[in-house]
C-alpha cells in the first residue's frame, strides 16, 4: 500500500505544480462532475487523507482549514505538506497487525460505522486516483495536458524522512 500512497503524493505534487500554469479563474471555475472546481478538488484530496489517518486512525485533534482560508496553490501545497508530515510515519510504520484493528467512523447522520484501518487506507488510495482522473478530464477541457497517472517508470522512496519536495 505505501508504494500507492507514494504514488499519490507525487501525482498531487505534479498537479500542484501543473496548476501553477493555470489561471485562478480556470482554477475555480465550475465544472461538472465530482466536487465540481480544479483547486477545491486537490483541497479535498488533502483534507480528506489528513481527516481520515489522523483524526480517524490516529484520533489526533486536527486542524483543517475551511478551502476559503486557503484557496491558492501555494497554500494548497503548504497545507498537503503539512498533513503529509503529520500522517506519514503512521504509514511508514504500517504493519500487517494493523490491517484488521478497527476505527469508528461517524457518519454525517450521527451514525457509528466501523471500518477497518486496511479497508480506510485502500479507500484513500482509490479516493485519490478517482479525482485525479476527473482533473484529468477538466484538464483536457481547457485544452492542456494533464499530468501522467502512469504508474510504470515512476520511482518512489519509502524512506521514513521522504517528504514531497
Amino acid at each position: 500500500m505505501l508504494k500507492l500512497f507514494e504514488y499519490n503524493w507525487q501525482v498531487r505534487k505534479e498537479w500542484l505544480d501543473w496548476c501553477e500554469t493555470v489561471s485562478r479563474e480556470e482554477l475555480l471555475k465550475r465544472r461538472t462532475g465530482g466536487i465540481g472546481y480544479l483547486l477545491p478538488t486537490l483541497y479535498h484530496i488533502v483534507a480528506v487523507e489528513y481527516g481520515w489517518i489522523c483524526g480517524g486512525i490516529q484520533e489526533h485533534a486536527i486542524d483543517i482549514p475551511e478551502f476559503g482560508d486557503v484557496a491558492s496553490v501555494q497554500q494548497i501545497r503548504d497545507l498537503s505538506e503539512r498533513c503529509h508530515a503529520e500522517l506519514a510515519p503512521f504509514l511508514y510504520n504500517w504493519n500487517d497487525s494493523l490491517e484488521e484493528r478497527i476505527m469508528i467512523d461517524i457518519t454525517d447522520e450521527g451514525e457509528e460505522e466501523p471500518h477497518t484501518y486496511g479497508e480506510v487506507l485502500r479507500h484513500l488510495i482509490a479516493h485519490e486516483i478517482h479525482h485525479i482522473g476527473q482533473l484529468s478530464v477538466w484538464a483536457r477541457e481547457i485544452g492542456k495536458e494533464p499530468v501522467s497517472a502512469n504508474l510504470v517508470g515512476r520511482v518512489f522512496s519509502s524512506h521514513p524522512d521522504s517528504r514531497p519536495s
